[in-house]
């Protein structure tokens, strides 16, 4: 599938940015949402630069009602081809708290799973009456550990890749395929925040040439850098009491 009209999430910058920065061409529209609109400008002007038309949306997607909106009308207006919902809240809890605060965990539980579950339906439904699409779901190598610095956060990304593989499932029938990109360590605001090791660390650039070229030939799965995926599988040969005792001293 060759996209013409590109949404993403999360476009302020990171990932989403490198990712605008890589479809923009002539002939392409993008669709570019975020919170931060300095970043997010900046975003589209280099994108126009290289050719491509750009709608902006600045808003909060944990505003669930609002997005699903905006959604709905902006796929209205300009049928998405190829949906990447790529924004995030990350962060670790600090080493002398006892756990998360209720309204940290109930933000990040919002962007990072309730937000895209929602917008991945959305657009299914979608894509589904127009006979085909793509649905991109960024979620995290988190997925397959129970990091005790960050348990929710873990947790949703957890939850959107059984999501993903799911809604995978059910929509192959529909010609609209569903996609999960993994990423480990990449250069990020969100990376930098992290006090820990980030072994493999590549550059958000770097990620994205992968992810553009493997979305393109329609992989359900990508683990970007290509390390995580030999961590994860060593990880699951492993007694899981010994991967709880390693986290636990990480």
């Amino acid at each position: 599938m060759s996209a013409k009209t590109i949404l993403i999430t999360g476009a302020s910058g990171g990932i989403g940015a490198a990712l605008a920065r890589r479809y923009a061409h002539a002939g392409i529209t993008l669709l570019l949402w975020g919170r931060d609109e300095t970043r997010l400008m900046q975003t589209a002007a280099q994108c126009r630069a290289l050719g491509a038309e750009c709608i902006t949306a600045l808003f909060d997607i944990r505003v669930l009602d609002d997005m699903e909106e905006r959604l709905v009308a902006q796929d209205a207006a300009t049928p998405i081809d190829l949906a990447i919902f790529n924004a995030g809240l990350g962060g670790s809890v600090a080493k002398d708290d006892i756990c998360e605060t209720p309204q940290r965990a109930r933000a990040t539980a919002e962007v990072n799973f309730v937000a895209p579950v929602i917008g991945a339906n959305v657009m299914a439904q979608a894509m589904a009456g127009r006979g085909g699409g793509q649905i991109v779901l960024v979620g995290s190598i988190a997925e397959s550990f129970p990091l005790p610095m960050a348990p929710t956060y873990a947790a949703t990304k957890a939850g959107l890749a059984m999501f993903a593989e799911a809604l995978s499932i059910r929509m192959a029938r529909q010609k609209v395929r569903v996609t999960l990109v993994s990423p480990g360590f990449v250069d990020t605001a969100m990376s930098r925040g992290v006090p820990e090791a980030k072994p493999f660390l590549m550059t958000a650039d770097a990620a994205a040439a992968i992810l553009v070229r493997r979305i393109a030939r329609g992989d359900r799965r990508i683990v970007v850098p290509w390390q995580f995926s030999v961590i994860r599988a060593a990880a699951g040969l492993l007694p899981r009491a010994l991967v709880r005792w390693v986290l636990g001293r990480a």
